[in-house]
């Protein structure tokens, strides 16, 4: 596959504390990159760095061959790089077509042209029964359905999802995974942060594990889970496990 993200020693400190330092890695055109790690490992902060909330100190961030390290997060976006949070905050009082309207609105000014785009997006995500609801009234599955697509109409090549499974009853997850595994079948490109590790280890093809910040293994899902490093940050202690 070919690549479309590189990311090489990207770092950034908060005062005296590393979140993120020195990590480097790649994600292939098309792939689902799962990303793991204890509370505090640093996963939202790279997040941040990749989607210009936040400016790293060092480091670089390459998309399709153009660099884009310190872009503001408007311009990261148009270049075709969509995020969810793990945080949900729709609009309450809005409907979800004008919630969705509100992520398609990033890439056209032509509301015809965005209403429609949203549409497209709360229909694969299977929620256009409720289009007319207000988001206040979804349940937190059904809210994590709509970050979706409100994601998904900026038009992205690249999306990094924070914990989609998240905060949500067993019986929603393999909608939720599924719901993943479609949005790859269109071609984009996927970088996830997960808890759940059964969850990561199904979806992922590679997986990068971070622990205080820095980058402690890299490679396919089972290297990743029987690696000392990974185990140690888990269990505490790769020989007692």
């Amino acid at each position: 596959m070919t690549e479309l993200l590189k990311v090489v020693g990207l770092s950034k400190r908060f005062g005296g504390v590393k979140a993120n330092e020195d990590i480097s890695f790649d994600a292939r055109k098309g792939e689902i990159l799962g990303i793991i790690g204890p509370n505090g490992a640093g996963k939202s902060t790279l997040f941040d760095l990749l989607t210009g909330y936040q400016e790293p100190d060092s480091g670089t961030v390459v998309l399709n061959g153009h660099t884009i390290t310190g872009m503001r997060p408007d311009r990261i976006s148009r270049m075709g790089v969509g995020r969810t949070f793990q945080k949900l905050k729709p609009f309450p009082d809005l409907t979800l077509i004008e919630n969705v309207m509100v992520g398609a609105l990033a890439r056209t000014s032509n509301i015809r042209e965005a209403r429609d785009q949203a549409l497209e997006a709360i229909a694969f995500v299977d929620l256009l029964a409720k289009r007319h609801s207000f988001a206040r009234e979804l349940s937190t599955g059904q809210r994590k359905r709509l970050e979706l697509a409100r994601a998904l109409a900026t038009g992205p090549r690249l999306l990094l999802l924070d914990e989609v499974t998240g905060g949500v009853d067993q019986k929603t997850i393999p909608g939720l995974i599924d719901l993943v595994q479609a949005l790859r079948g269109r071609g984009i490109t996927i970088l996830t942060i997960e808890h759940n590790m059964q969850v990561v280890m199904e979806v992922s093809d590679r997986i990068l594990a971070l622990q205080f910040g820095k980058r402690i293994a890299f490679g396919l899902p089972d290297a990743v889970r029987s690696d000392p490093h990974v185990v140690d940050a888990y269990l505490g202690s790769a020989d007692a496990a």
